[in-house]
């Protein structure tokens, strides 16, 4: 069984820094691409960040772009968000997952693949 378990969530000043963590559980990730999203209320689940299985390749949305860093350790089975310079508008629910399929990208993940129960941010400005 595949679990994934999200941490590091919290509150914190605009400009400030997080890191989130997700540890991936029955699956090991030396083939696996992961990714980072987040949802406010009212609003889709929105893509932030990706990593490629090998972690050669990795994707970012615009509004984090240059601001964040994802990274994943697979001895550790780790996945991690390094959120830096965090504005208010960056507070939502984060949730990671894991491709299903091997040796991707990590831009095809979907509702489809594992996912974990999400880890809240909240920016104060």
């Amino acid at each position: 069984q595949v679990q994934l378990v999200e941490s590091g969530g919290g509150l914190v000043q605009a400009g400030d820094s997080l890191r989130l963590s997700c540890v991936v559980s029955g699956r090991t990730l030396n083939r696996y691409a992961m990714g980072w999203f987040r949802q406010t209320p009212g609003k889709e689940r929105e893509f932030v960040a990706a990593i490629s299985w090998n972690g050669a390749s990795d994707l970012y949305a615009d509004s984090v772009k240059g601001r964040w860093v994802i990274s994943k350790s697979d001895a550790a089975s780790t996945l991690y968000l390094q959120m830096n310079r965090l504005k208010a508008e960056d507070t939502a629910v984060y949730y990671c997952a894991l491709d299903k399929i091997a040796w991707t990208s990590g831009r095809d993940i979907n509702e489809n693949d594992y996912w974990g129960q999400g880890t809240q941010v909240t920016v104060s400005s």
